[in-house]
């Protein structure tokens, strides 16, 4: 791989995936919304070309971008949190989107199509989590994300193009997004204010953005055609033991609202990956602790906070 390019390279992992890829020697090239705010956050480098195409005007992408490329990593999704997750004409247009950055793929030459889904495709499942878990959606996101992959391959497979489609589960570190409870437990925890949560007793896999960025990168080199990974670190532990680390290392004198939080209706209660495929195919294994990680996500939020 000596070319990429990434859409949504300014969420919390597309912006680690842009560092990972430039200090791999790969020249990338951002596809950003337009007038974006984020994109101070990708990095300065040469070797980063940075384009400001929509999601709507991905038909055209091929027409700004003057040379082939590699790999194609296709991150970017609308309607991502809240209600908009089942909005149903969010959510299957954002289908025609994945579909329209296949045919740019093929347009630039690209050899391998990366897209990123989501353990919303599995819906509530015990269990550890691979390619073979049978899959039920209980949302539009879940089921436009499967649907997408599943698309999108069919559509790969017509234009020669190698397809890799991730399952990527909970992902935090520096650019993630103030809604998501790993950020807004560290800002609450910062501010000295109590946060509200449920009882904690989900069991969770948490994986460092910066782990979930040379995975991908590890895919986009080595992935096997057609196959579905799940992105995660392979070990679980109850989501009140993960807010204990987040408020120990940020204000360990700190009360926390264990149980102040109903569980939601569709609450998942189990999520972990398995990820021996993903060694097998790529040998990828974590680099990093969730302490570790979150050391690092909590200067990043002092710094981006000032």
């Amino acid at each position: 791989m000596k070319k990429a390019i990434i859409t949504g390279p300014t969420g919390v992992v597309g912006i680690a995936l842009v560092e990972y890829l430039i200090k791999q020697n790969v020249a990338v090239t951002a596809v950003c919304r337009s007038g974006s705010k984020r994109i101070s956050r990708l990095p300065k480098s040469e070797s980063l070309t940075i384009i400001e195409c929509d999601l709507t005007e991905l038909s055209k992408l091929s027409e700004m971008i003057d040379e082939e490329q590699d790999v194609f990593y296709h991150l970017a999704w609308d309607g991502t949190f809240g209600d908009a997750r089942n909005a149903t004409a969010v959510q299957v247009q954002n289908i025609q989107y994945t579909l329209d950055a296949v045919e740019a793929a093929a347009k630039l030459g690209c050899k391998r199509f990366v897209g990123a889904g989501s353990q919303a495709e599995y819906g509530r499942v015990e269990g550890m989590l691979d390619a073979m878990t049978p899959v039920f959606p209980e949302n539009g996101y879940g089921m436009a994300k499967l649907c997408a992959g599943q698309m999108s391959r069919l559509r790969c497979e017509q234009l020669g193009i190698e397809h890799v489609w991730t399952r990527i589960l909970s992902v935090y570190g520096p650019g993630d997004g103030e809604k998501t409870l790993v950020s807004s437990l560290i800002r609450k925890f910062l501010s000295g204010e109590v946060p509200a949560c449920t009882k904690g007793e989900q069991i969770w896999d948490y994986l460092y953005s910066k782990d979930a960025a040379r995975a991908l990168y590890l895919l986009g080199d080595k992935g096997g055609h057609g196959k579905t990974y799940c992105i995660g670190s392979g070990d679980a532990e109850s989501l009140a033991d993960y807010i204990r680390v987040i408020r120990d290392i940020v204000n360990p004198d700190m009360e926390i609202g264990f149980g102040e939080i109903p569980y939601s209706e569709k609450q998942v209660m189990h999520l972990c990956a398995d990820i021996e495929e993903l060694r097998q195919d790529t040998g990828f294994a974590p680099q990093y602790t969730f302490e570790q990680g979150i050391v690092e996500t909590v200067d990043w939020i002092k710094g981006s906070d000032k």
